[in-house]
């Protein structure tokens, strides 16, 4: 759905704004719920603006859609049923058995999944490749039929920073498409699409929705060509998401820049308490000056973002211990919810990539931090650290 032109600049007001006029009948503030599957007709063929089919349109579907168009700086957005979801129908729309995609070498497993394991049975081949190094990346695009360049920065989970306006001059000399993965950054924090992508795609599971109450996923882009292609899957296949989930990510879309302002706060004390502690190999958060991307971050993004991700002296072992020893910090999958969760990667959300060259090191956790207190969390982690060994 197209954002509107008439909404007010600023994010915040964009967020509470976009695609949510109030029901002009009651006059209620908050657009209704429609959960209807079908929708009547004015004779046949006559749709009322545009309704005749759930799986093809939805008020309420509708909306998020607008919403979301509107924060990315997109004309056109989409959703779907499951971020994964909407990696799978981008694809198909955008790719042909033949065509190649160069990616991270470390993005998300079940991205990675999605790519060798499902699509590489329909003829698309893949290259992992270390996206701060352009050298490589221009040579592993050149090597292939390449049609799609993808990164996430932050990555998932060793949050290295890519420089998305030098990746899209790889990928565009090239005459392939630049597509980011912007969960982690979510839009308040960094807009792709003004960095020079063409594509941007999102697990709205996790920040956008921001509550743990909801699977979702998007896909924004500005081209009309690509937005018609994507628009045609996603009606053909189907993967869209249904009318609840879809009210549940615009209630928390629109306070998404007021979390990601305190996740952000809480990741930097965080991230910084864990640099002082013995028992750290290393902490991985951008916005510490000794992180590699940090410079760049700060041109890119508007601050850092909630996740951090520590590395052990003390392996593997070490990182179980404090895993599984948290209490404000719950141990679960997923990441970017108003309360703090802890993943050990290489278990659970990179299992399935373990072996390859994309495998976590066993020694590092994931922290998505919280809206809590940060006194909170950190005296949380403060009785986790206690139980290691001396010297782990």
């Amino acid at each position: 759905m197209s954002s509107s032109d008439s909404t007010p600049a600023g994010f915040n007001t964009r967020a509470v704004h976009a695609g949510q006029a109030f029901e002009p009948r009651t006059g209620a503030v908050v657009p209704p719920l429609h959960f209807s599957s079908t929708y009547a007709q004015d004779g046949i063929g006559g749709l009322r603006s545009g309704y005749e089919y759930g799986r093809g349109g939805n008020p309420t579907r509708d909306a998020l859609q607008e919403q979301l168009a509107a924060l990315e700086g997109g004309s056109h957005a989409y959703s779907f049923g499951s971020g994964l979801a909407a990696e799978d129908s981008m694809i198909r729309a955008l790719t042909r058995p033949g065509d190649h995609i160069v990616l991270g070498n470390d993005a998300y497993g079940g991205t990675y999944r999605l790519i060798s394991r499902v699509l590489g049975e329909w003829g698309i081949g893949n290259t992992p490749v270390d996206m701060s190094d352009l050298e490589a990346v221009a040579a592993a695009v050149a090597a292939n039929q390449t049609r799609l360049v993808w990164v996430e920065t932050p990555s998932n989970p060793m949050m290295k920073i890519t420089d998305i306006a030098a990746l899209a001059t790889v990928a565009h000399d090239a005459g392939a498409l630049l597509v980011v993965d912007n969960t982690f950054a979510s839009p308040y924090l960094q807009n792709p699409l003004a960095l020079g992508a063409d594509v941007v795609v999102h697990s709205t599971t996790k920040y956008i929705g921001g509550h743990s109450d909801v699977v979702g996923g998007a896909i924004v882009v500005n081209d009309p060509e690509l937005a018609e292609k994507i628009g045609f899957v996603q009606f053909a296949v189907g993967a869209v998401s249904g009318p609840m989930d879809a009210f549940l990510t615009t209630r928390g879309l629109k306070t998404l820049g007021v979390r990601m302002d305190r996740h952000s706060d809480n990741a930097q004390a965080v991230a910084e308490w864990l640099l002082q502690r013995p028992e750290v190999e290393a902490v991985l958060y951008p916005g510490l000056p000794s992180h590699p991307g940090h410079e760049l971050a700060k041109k890119q993004m508007k601050k850092f973002g909630g996740m951090v991700s520590v590395q052990f002296k003390g392996g593997e072992q070490a990182a179980r211990t404090v895993a599984e020893s948290t209490s404000v910090f719950t141990l679960a999958e997923s990441l970017g919810g108003i309360e703090s969760l802890m993943n050990y990667p290489s278990e659970m959300t990179h299992a399935s990539v373990k072996g390859t060259e994309l495998a976590v090191p066993e020694n590092l956790l994931r922290l998505s931090c919280g809206i809590e207190d940060v006194e909170d969390l950190i005296a949380d982690l403060e009785q986790a650290f206690s139980r290691l060994k001396p010297g782990s």
